[in-house]
């Protein structure tokens, strides 16, 4: 519900704020002091088009801020939360116009395109009368209102769920056919391909193992004469080999030892070098003596890296992707090879797919033509009750072949408001008045069903008095149990039917012209339910029937 509406510099409000209640809540006030301006303004901050013509004389921006409580509401909880716009069920929505700037609308402080606010406004309000938050004026609304009403939720998640099967199996069996004409072509690449990468047949390291021997046999010149020279060094001169010269070294450290037993681990040191240096000399004579000359083994290697990269150039990836490909090609051509048989099977699937959706549907169809006879007895009773005493709604189903997840037809309210006059689209009613009353109807049959918290009716009450305008109070008020419920009403039957009564007041000079809200106390309240009654001079006896009114209005239950 909305608990509270902050607005700034908007038209003939320089600053409002103004804290809203559960139940019914009134908006009156003396003609044009403005008493449609908080709808204006809700309306607005929910994504409405807006101009810098609504924009306070003087000032370069007006703001409109509403805070809104989201208790148990968890759809729209939900809604925020995939948007990433969720502030620990908080729901503050802000939206500011200026006159040298586009329009901005922030939810939770973040800032959003028009659409969203526009698509969060259509679940938190629903403004009836001439406005573009009139849910009942579109048509998935008023199917949803009938399904609500007959209690068709598992009917409905039955016949998406066959909906959801048969279409992605109807794109499935597309893709099949489609892909039919183009498949022999693809098939005989991927053969080739395929093939190709089997005859390669590319081990794990395999490219680096021959690059590494590729080195060792295209410098095998460079790796004799190099280690022939270090052997030279290391063991086979005879004159000055190192081994030779380190062992020399080594005894005559240990002469010396007898004299100083510091130099014990010094000769040790050293004859292990001599040691460990014959051995590599005798390692690097083995080495040399396997060394050899072997061009046809650098031919094949030279051949199969360049088999390698030319692969890998071909498919346009690296050569540790290549096995990853070969999967995937050998996976699309055994697809492609079974696509005969998967598109048989994909047809035969999609048939009984369908017969079973088009069983659910009609199942659906026949409770929602019964419904719609209920729904539409019950709302023309409502109307006559509300002054349309040749009024008459019905709802017509159009059964269409197009599937769709909720079903077979669409749904459309017809209205008759007098007598006459052909039933026509609820949307083409032309009077305000009308619109609202017959919206009114619908809501007090359906109020239990419904899931938009907040319910708008401006100047519902137009054109009737009398019993009429109290049915009309205590049909909202009735509302007000279940919703939260604003109107604004010229009537005093209305009025004092409310839970929160608000006077909307205008004052002017001759420099500029302000509107306020403010809550009414009990005696004020009684002051503005005697001016409605009418009449030049307010009476003790007009004052004491706008009592009895609130008294009366206030012990309504229903």
């Amino acid at each position: 519900m909305l608990r509270n509406i902050h607005i700034r510099h908007l038209a003939v409000v320089d600053e409002l704020n103004l804290d809203l209640q559960p139940g019914m809540t009134v908006l009156t006030g003396e003609t044009g002091a403005g008493k449609s301006i908080l709808i204006d303004a809700l309306s607005l901050a929910l994504g409405d088009r807006a101009d810098s013509g609504v924009i306070r004389a003087g000032q370069a921006r007006a703001e409109i801020s509403a805070d809104f409580d989201l208790d148990g509401l968890t759809a729209i909880n939900d809604w925020l939360n995939e948007q990433e716009l969720d502030d620990d069920g908080q729901c503050l929505i802000r939206r500011t116009i200026s006159r040298d700037a586009p329009s901005r609308g922030y939810i939770n402080g973040r800032l959003v395109p028009m659409q969203s606010l526009r698509e969060l406004g259509e679940m938190l309000v629903d403004i009836h009368g001439q406005h573009a938050h009139q849910s009942l004026l579109r048509r998935d609304a008023q199917r949803q209102a009938l399904d609500a009403y007959a209690g068709h939720q598992k009917l409905i998640d039955g016949v998406a769920g066959q909906y959801r099967q048969w279409h992605s199996l109807r794109e499935r069996l597309d893709e099949l056919t489609t892909n039919r004409s183009q498949r022999e072509d693809r098939l005989e690449l991927l053969r080739y391909q395929v093939q190709e990468l089997q005859e390669l047949a590319l081990k794990e390291d395999e490219l680096t193992a021959l690059e590494e021997e590729h080195d060792r046999l295209a410098n095998l010149n460079q790796l004799r004469e190099g280690s022939q020279q270090v052997l030279q060094l290391l063991i086979e001169n005879e004159d000055n080999a190192l081994a030779d010269t380190l062992e020399r070294a080594a005894s005559d450290l240990e002469r010396l030892q007898s004299f100083d037993a510091r130099l014990g681990n010094i000769m040790q040191t050293v004859r292990d070098a001599a040691i460990q240096t014959s051995e590599a000399g005798h390692e690097l004579r083995d080495y040399l003596e396997g060394l050899s000359l072997d061009p046809e083994r650098l031919r094949e290697i030279d051949q199969r890296l360049g088999l390698i990269h030319d692969l890998s150039r071909k498919h346009q990836v690296s050569v540790a992707e290549l096995p990853a490909l070969q999967q995937q090609l050998e996976d699309e051509l055994a697809t492609l090879e079974d696509a005969d048989v998967a598109l048989d099977a994909t047809a035969r699937e999609l048939a009984a797919t369908e017969t079973a959706y088009r069983i659910a549907a009609n199942k659906l169809q026949a409770s929602r033509r019964r419904a719609a006879k209920k729904l539409a007895k019950a709302v023309s009773d409502n109307m006559h009750q509300l002054g349309m005493k040749e009024g008459c709604f019905e709802i017509a189903l159009e059964t269409r072949e197009h599937y769709a997840a909720y079903g077979l037809e669409r749904v459309e309210f017809l209205v008759s408001a007098n007598p006459g006059q052909p039933p026509q689209p609820l949307a083409k009613i032309a009077s305000g008045g009308e619109l609202a009353r017959i919206s009114l109807a619908i809501q007090v049959i359906t109020v239990g069903t419904g899931s938009i918290p907040t319910l708008i009716f401006d100047e519902v009450d137009v054109g009737i008095g009398g019993g009429i305008a109290e049915i009309v109070g205590r049909l909202l008020r009735n509302l007000g149990h279940e919703r939260q419920v604003l109107c604004v009403t010229h009537q005093p039957q209305v009025a004092s039917l409310a839970h929160q009564h608000l006077q909307v007041h205008k004052q002017s000079n001759k420099k500029t012209t302000i509107t306020d809200v403010s809550p009414l106390t009990a005696e004020a309240r009684v002051d503005e339910i005697a001016r409605m009654l009418g009449g030049l001079e307010i009476t003790e006896q007009t004052l004491s029937h706008a009592r009895e009114m609130i008294e009366r209005g206030q012990r309504t239950s229903v």
